[in-house]
């Protein structure tokens, strides 16, 4: 494993040369973008890699957790989604063995004493709260998950980093940057903008440089097209022309799980297909309920993915996909979450999300990262993006098509419109989305009553002025920033 290629003299010379001998031993040859950044974390810089889906962040992450296990510091992996983290963990430990490796996701623990943890972003941002700077009292309580050893955060690898916008969840992303200044960072994301402003604040903060690794090609160009067309011919077409495996994208867990059932009338996989699923399966349980109907969904070669499956669901779906005889997989925009799952082509079924608030179209950020999923380096040549008009656009193109030339029909049709206070999205709405850049991350920092109580809970210094430093020295503007201190 790569645990076993650590130099004895662990110099910024040697670990490069280490780290991509380990590579080429997997057939692996870096990509410039991952030499550039790989050179930046041995000799200690922190890394923003804003480079596009496929070219290789993940392989910068794992170069970064060997730098910091060499070195004697302690190294987090962070993710947004527990699904994610729970794969990265499963790569780890192939790559580092069971001993260098845990996990911890609020549900479950597994080895939190490891040098390298894999975890989610709140989990860090609250160890960060309760040690400030990242130091343990006392070394050598690696039992506690709140007070995770001396030195406790050495390095910290932060995945799909365009979070940090998030109105609900973006805290968790900027409180390791405002409280642990002697801690690496590489923040990563293919959908940053302009992070001018990162670099700033992070060289000032902790006096290290930042090296800013954008721009890279996109290994597999990407095609972009907006259809018409009902949705079962639009992905017959895909599957019978060799552009699978295909992912159908929706904005709900439930419509996903609709969308699936409704292809089971469409053939979708060969009998040698279908026959290699069920010896795939071989005795893989299923439970009642919902298990049973992804069961009857995957035997006819169709996957179910979203966050409110069972893990073990959820990873079924993911091998067979990988193994190529999925054709079709139903899911949400999780998938744009970095989950390795090997896609030929992305179907959105629409530009609208629900935000926990209300109904909107998609952001450019949130387009281009889940449109970012199509096309496998290594395996496809090309990758292509499907936007499917309106549900009663499709219709009325139909019902015109049925009409034919004929004057008196096409004057009969009703043509039917969008339901009544539904976002609409045309044609235009695809166009701008496709055209324009990532919008600029802004700040989401929020003060709640747990922040409060982990800044309080600090084993050394003065919590008092811990969180007055953090109320009034963060990444808001300074009308936020009163707003929170009076809060």
């Amino acid at each position: 494993d790569l645990a076993s290629r650590i130099p004895a003299e662990p110099d910024a010379d040697n670990l490069y040369e280490a780290f991509v001998g380990w590579a080429a031993d997997r057939g692996l040859a870096l990509y410039p973008a991952q030499t550039e950044a790989l050179l930046e974390l041995v000799t200690g810089s922190h890394v923003i890699l804003s480079t596009p889906t496929g070219s290789g962040k993940s392989l910068v992450a794992m170069a970064a957790h060997f730098v910091a296990l060499a070195q004697g510091r302690r190294t987090f992996y962070t993710a947004p989604i527990k699904a994610l983290v729970s794969e990265k963990f499963f790569d780890l430990v192939a790559a580092f063995g069971p001993q260098n490796v845990g996990m911890m996701t609020g549900d479950s623990s597994v080895n939190p004493g490891a040098p390298i943890l894999c975890c989610t972003a709140e989990i860090l941002a609250n160890i960060a709260l309760r040690t400030g700077e990242g130091i343990a009292e006392t070394p050598g309580h690696v039992d506690d998950p709140a007070v995770p050893g001396d030195d406790a955060v050495g390095q910290v690898v932060m995945d799909e980093f365009h979070y940090y916008s998030d109105p609900q969840r973006g805290w968790a992303w900027q409180v390791p940057l405002l409280e642990l200044p002697r801690t690496q960072f590489l923040l990563m994301s293919a959908t940053l903008g302009d992070v001018s402003f990162f670099v700033e604040d992070l060289e000032r903060r902790t006096g290290r440089p930042v090296a800013d690794v954008t721009n890279a090609e996109r290994p597999v160009p990407l095609t972009f097209s907006y259809v018409i067309e009902p949705l079962h011919e639009v992905v017959e077409d895909l599957v019978h022309t060799r552009r699978s495996p295909v992912y159908l994208v929706h904005f709900t867990q439930a419509a996903a799980v609709e969308r699936a059932q409704s292809l089971m009338s469409s053939t979708l996989a060969s009998r040698e297909q279908r026959d290699a699923i069920a010896t795939e399966l071989g005795s893989f349980r299923f439970g009642t309920g919902f298990g049973k109907t992804l069961s009857r969904l995957l035997r006819h070669g169709v996957g179910v993915h979203h966050a409110g499956m069972l893990p073990r669901y959820r990873r079924v779906v993911e091998r067979l996909t990988q193994q190529g005889l999925l054709t079709v997989v139903c899911g949400t925009d999780t998938l744009g979450v970095g989950i390795n799952v090997p896609i030929r082509t992305v179907v959105l079924t629409s530009l609208v999300k629900y935000d926990g608030v209300r109904m909107r179209h998609l952001s450019a950020r949130e387009f281009h990262q889940v449109a970012g999923r199509a096309g496998r380096a290594g395996y496809d040549t090309l990758g292509e993006v499907v936007v499917m008009a309106p549900d009663h656009v499709i219709e009325n193109r139909k019902a015109l098509a049925k009409a034919g030339d004929d004057v008196r029909k096409q004057r009969k049709i009703v043509r039917k419109k969008a339901p009544e206070g539904a976002v609409n999205w045309t044609d235009k709405t695809f166009e701008r989305l496709r055209d324009a850049p990532p919008e600029p991350l802004t700040s989401s920092f929020a003060v709640t009553h747990a922040m409060v109580l982990n800044v309080l809970a600090r084993p050394v210094g003065d919590p008092v002025e811990a969180m007055t430093r953090l109320l009034t020295d963060n990444h808001e503007p300074e009308s936020a920033r009163g707003r929170h201190v009076r809060q």
